[in-house]
């Protein structure tokens, strides 16, 4: 099969597109480390919206999309930015998605962490804040799920300095019923998220932030960290108390942070085992073994795939990671919350469509080169 996809130039060239997939299927349980799949929302195609409306969300491809990370032994972790929490789906469209993810994961035995924040906060006092992050709190313990305590913009807006950051989190941690996750997002991901921690000297903010577990270790579970700075990554997490995890976020350096060193490793947490689930869970069960080296062969060839998807501007991630989920045939359409499949272009989609394909990543080559060929249609091109 072959087809002519647009470079970054706009020149279009000839590419031969894979016609067997990888066979990944179903397996055991994970064992030697603890890894969850941030997960995307499938919108409803058919609902008159525009990009201001409430989220509409088709809840049956959603869900399904669950089950098969579930089935592959990946924990999910909902309403997190993955989800377009603050990017297309408000706080009353992520609060129905934790319930109802919670409710399925009951049903099948999946782990789920879910995301905690105060989005439906535009801004606030402190107390506000507090507020906000404990009507969330409230609503995933409620449901079952772990908790991920996210970043949040409207602390960042009113946090004064790191006092505010150690007051807010020890209050919430000091309530949690359960050990929660810790989620240091970086402002690549999150503009608004700059100076986090109450400082832009990320040694500082570091400092910070380990102050916060210090002073509630049996209240963190473990720390998700995406800063895309593997060396910062290792450092803290060879800061950490005992008995806590480090949950790698970065999806630039994963391979080698999961893979770890003779002082520890990372767990992962990771936007990128959306459409990596199948493989990244085939190389967790190789480490699993014991065989680093075969983890790393299956696992280093998708970083060049993960590092086009988060290429600047970082936070919209989502399209790319939808649109293979259209290509895989996860969900019928490529449409987004917010209009959002429009903020990535053309050769963009050509160059994941061609890393993808050539991973083996697409369970039915034809469909996905189907389905790429519309897509060039749509944009006046003849493929």
């Amino acid at each position: 099969m072959t087809i002519r996809l647009p470079d970054a130039h706009g020149r279009l060239r000839t590419y031969e597109s894979r016609t067997e997939p990888l066979a990944l299927t179903p397996g055991a349980p994970l064992t030697s480390r603890t890894v969850f799949s941030a997960a995307h929302v499938v919108a409803d195609p058919y609902a008159d919206t525009t990009p201001d409306s409430p989220a509409a969300v088709d809840w049956d491809a959603t869900l399904a999309f669950r089950r098969h990370l579930w089935s592959h032994g990946l924990g999910v972790a909902e309403a997190m930015d993955t989800a377009q929490r603050g990017m297309g789906l408000d706080w009353a469209g992520a609060a129905e998605l934790i319930r109802r993810s919670a409710a399925e994961a009951k049903a099948v035995g999946g782990r789920i962490a879910c995301g905690v924040g105060t989005d439906q906060l535009a801004s606030g006092t402190l107390a506000e804040v507090r507020a906000a992050y404990e009507e969330q709190l409230a609503l995933v313990e409620e449901s079952g799920a772990q908790a991920i305590l996210m970043a949040s913009r409207a602390l960042a807006a009113a946090a004064r300095g790191p006092e505010d950051y150690l007051e807010v989190y020890g209050h919430l941690l000091r309530q949690a019923a359960e050990p929660v996750i810790l989620h240091w997002l970086g402002p690549m991901f999150d503009p608004a998220l700059e100076g986090y921690w109450g400082s832009s000297d990320l040694d500082a903010a570091t400092d910070t932030f380990l102050e916060v577990i210090a002073a509630h270790p049996d209240k963190v579970d473990g720390i998700k960290v995406s800063l895309l700075d593997a060396r910062r990554e290792v450092d803290l997490r060879r800061r950490l108390p005992q008995g806590v995890r480090c949950y790698t976020g970065d999806d630039f350096h994963y391979p080698e942070l999961i893979a770890g060193d003779a002082q520890g490793f990372s767990h992962a947490l990771l936007g990128i085992f959306d459409p990596l689930g199948p493989l990244a869970a085939q190389a967790v069960r190789v480490l699993d073994t014991g065989d680093t080296a075969g983890f790393r062969a299956l696992l280093d060839p998708t970083v060049e795939l993960s590092r086009h998807l988060f290429q600047a501007p970082t936070r919209f991630y989502k399209t790319g990671v939808v649109f293979l989920a259209w290509l895989t045939g996860h969900q019928s359409h490529f449409t987004m919350v917010g209009g959002l499949q429009s903020a990535r272009s053309l050769p963009h989609f050509a160059r994941a469509y061609e890393l993808a394909d050539g991973l083996g990543l697409f369970p039915d080559p034809k469909l996905a080169e189907d389905r790429m060929r519309t897509l060039l249609h749509l944009y006046g091109v003849t493929p």
